[in-house]
């Protein structure tokens, strides 16, 4: 749900309001390419329960989750519009991509769905070629910005924070010993598009609270580690976190992951890293 999508969705909700219907967004999950190529090793930029946070906040009416599968994938264009958009749905207006292609095989596009829409009464309105490719070329930047560690990238196209959700879970306890207690986040959805490894700042919404912290993500290679984790130490927080679901947003990449010589090498690091952190965070306010 980048600024690109933000776009679209603010025009849909005016649109509804002007034409007084309800405004919907329909989509898919599981995503189409993990059911038709499950072998293809697909990384979301949100997992559905974030999507669904996501798109509350721009006043729909309301989100159709429709679940993707093989049955779905072989409906007729036509058995789509009239199962799902007409019947379902009831759709009178439908905004889409001016590429936008569906039914078994693909087969139908925006001037078939024109055609039924003229049969079952609804219109419809086109997503410009320019407004669609720069939805594709944002999540492609996004994606690989993530991917290069390239935070401040990522999140000057999402328009906000780019974040993970997980429970804390108990982890090694390695960080207390190197006096940065660490709550471990385990985020459950396998295709969640994780960042590059590497220190990074973040903040988190806790208890009303808005706390800033460091985040490791990496596999501890000082520690001879094999698992990637996601551990965050918070600064000015002392409580029991374990079992929370917490929503990490992350803010700056500080540096790549290394291996040190030494655990007190580690440790004069982690100093460091906190102090840059902090600096980062009076900049962030600023």
């Amino acid at each position: 749900m980048h600024i690109g999508h933000q776009k679209i969705i603010r025009r849909l909700v005016k649109t509804g309001k002007e034409k007084d219907l309800k405004s919907i967004v329909l989509t898919f999950f599981p995503h189409p390419r993990m059911v038709l190529q499950p072998d293809f090793d697909i990384k979301l930029l949100h997992s559905i329960g974030e999507r669904k946070d996501v798109l509350s906040q721009f006043g729909l009416d309301e989100l159709v989750i429709k679940k993707f599968t093989k049955d779905f994938a072989d409906l007729s264009a036509k058995d789509y519009v009239k199962q799902i958009l007409v019947d379902e749905l009831n759709a009178k207006h439908i905004i889409i991509g001016y590429d936008h292609h569906f039914g078994k095989n693909r087969t139908a596009n925006i001037d078939d769905l024109k055609i039924y829409g003229k049969k079952y009464g609804f219109t419809v309105e086109e997503i410009s070629a320019q407004d669609i490719k720069d939805v594709a070329v944002s999540s492609t930047k996004i994606r690989q910005s993530l991917l290069d560690g390239d935070i401040e990238t990522a999140n000057s196209y999402l328009g906000e924070p780019y974040f993970i959700s997980g429970q804390v879970i108990k982890g090694k306890g390695i960080g207390k010993t190197l006096n940065f207690p660490t709550a471990n986040i385990n985020v459950q959805e396998a295709y969640k598009l994780i960042p590059k490894d590497g220190v990074y700042v973040v903040q988190s919404f806790i208890e009303n609270t808005t706390v800033f912290g460091m985040m490791n993500i990496g596999k501890n290679p000082t520690f001879e580690g094999k698992k990637q984790s996601i551990e965050v130490h918070f600064f000015d927080l002392d409580r029991n976190l374990y079992d929370k679901v917490l929503k990490i947003e992350i803010l700056h990449h500080l540096r790549d992951e290394h291996k040190f010589e030494s655990v007190n090498l580690l440790k004069t690091q982690l100093q460091e890293d906190k102090k840059n952190a902090l600096k980062r965070i009076e900049q962030h306010h600023e």
